[in-house]
């Protein structure tokens, strides 16, 4: 497991180097740049006096071993469109407001998935199962910026019940928590209701039955142990996917998270705000894989990782 865990970890840290030395290749190959004349009209000699100070005059290749150095003692910058603000401060403020509407929406999409992929798997070819898997495969096929107008056109302008828009009050997260919590939903319905259905045909179960074990002993004890230990391996991705922000969710219901400030740190060409934020979003997700590995050991105490 030691062995295991250390080439885990190396593992990450070699594709934060990977995703480091892509986007910055990216950034610089785009195109125009942060102090650009339509962006920023600056005199010559000001505009050579931030490029100096920024390091941007330097060559391309002795700038990104700048930002590693930079980045191995934890300084990732200051944004060049907000002088005098640290890049560690500016995505602390909006990094909590994208893990709010991530952990709502996963709060709903877990549970009500696995809900539904339950009920649907033990109750095949009946109107339950139809019902929710119906529900499964509206959220898996209708985009997010569709479904996000349907719910605005619904409760915001012919019921005016909820706010269309804002993060203000807790009114304003209903509409965004849904909308990001459909499609999550759905695949963990799916999942689920296979998993189930697969435990149902196992011989140990058919074995439980046999022997006259009541139906709700044989679900709780066999069916759900056995066909939830798979879902580690579906529920691991949804949750850094949910945790870094939706770009159309966040867009459209004005949600001051990373979605959008990544957006907008893309159009400014802020390149220490695009790095931080990548190199966040791919840490998040390595970590989030490396637990849901071990969370599976956890769960099925016969795989060993060597």
């Amino acid at each position: 497991m030691g062995r295991y865990l250390v080439s885990r970890i190396a593992a990450i840290v070699g594709t934060l180097l990977i995703v480091s030395l892509f986007v910055f290749v990216l950034m610089h190959a785009i195109p125009g740049g942060p102090f650009d004349e339509e962006k920023m009209p600056l005199p010559a000699a000001s505009k050579a006096n931030i490029l100096r100070s920024y390091g941007l005059d330097r060559p391309l290749g002795e700038q990104y071993l700048y930002y590693l150095w930079n980045i191995a003692h934890m300084d990732f910058g200051v944004s060049y469109q907000r002088p005098g603000e640290s890049v560690i401060r500016l995505l602390g403020h909006v990094w909590p407001v994208t893990m709010h509407l991530g952990g709502m929406a996963l709060a709903i999409a877990i549970p009500g998935g696995i809900l539904l992929g339950v009920l649907a798997g033990l109750q095949p070819n009946t109107s339950l199962d139809y019902v929710g898997t119906g529900v499964a495969i509206f959220g898996l096929v209708v985009p997010h910026f569709v479904l996000a107008s349907l719910l605005i056109l619904l409760f915001s302008t012919l019921l005016g019940w909820l706010p269309a828009g804002g993060w203000d009050s807790p009114r304003h997260w209903i509409l965004p928590t849904l909308t990001y919590s459909l499609a999550p939903l759905g695949v963990v319905a799916r999942y689920t209701r296979v998993c189930v259905l697969e435990a149902l045909n196992a011989d140990h179960v058919r074995t439980a039955r046999a022997k006259g074990l009541p139906t709700r002993l044989v679900v709780l004890r066999h069916v759900l142990r056995n066909a939830l230990i798979p879902l580690v391996t579906i529920i691991g991705p949804l949750v850094p996917d949910l945790l870094t922000g939706s770009l159309f969710v966040e867009g459209i219901f004005r949600v001051p998270g990373l979605g959008g400030y990544f957006v907008t740190s893309v159009y400014d060409r802020d390149y220490p705000m695009i790095m931080g934020l990548a190199l966040l979003g791919t840490l998040l997700i390595s970590v989030t894989y490396l637990l849901s590995d071990l969370l599976y050991l956890v769960a099925d105490p016969r795989i060993r990782y060597v």
